[in-house]
């Protein structure tokens, strides 16, 4: 008797767990978009990266996916995939465009 309300339970946290990653892959995606559109251009080549027009189109269209649920939203395939590609710009491509602003450089 005690497994049938167990199924009810469970797809209320599930959602609630699903809307929370949602959330904080959107968070991110947007974070490392936003810090794309306020970077000079002339920055991604001195640091040996792709253009910025590439990484703007790359987190632009991925967060855009992950906004309309393509593939499953943020846990399916785009969803992650967006978030791995903002996790690199945020965790490689930022921090070389904060070293060569600052004037120290990473070379």
């Amino acid at each position: 008797m005690a497994y049938s309300a167990t199924p009810i339970f469970y797809d209320d946290v599930a959602n609630l767990i699903s809307f929370a990653v949602l959330i904080l892959s959107l968070v991110v995606q947007a974070v490392a978009l936003i810090h794309c559109v306020t970077q000079r251009g002339d920055g991604f080549q001195a640091i040996g990266t792709l253009p910025k027009g590439a990484w703007l189109a790359i987190l632009a269209v991925c967060i855009i996916l992950t906004l309309l649920g393509v593939g499953g939203g943020a846990t399916g395939l785009f969803g992650l995939i967006g978030v791995a590609a903002a996790l690199i710009y945020l965790l490689d491509v930022r921090p070389g465009l904060r070293d060569l602003s600052d004037g120290k450089g990473f070379w």
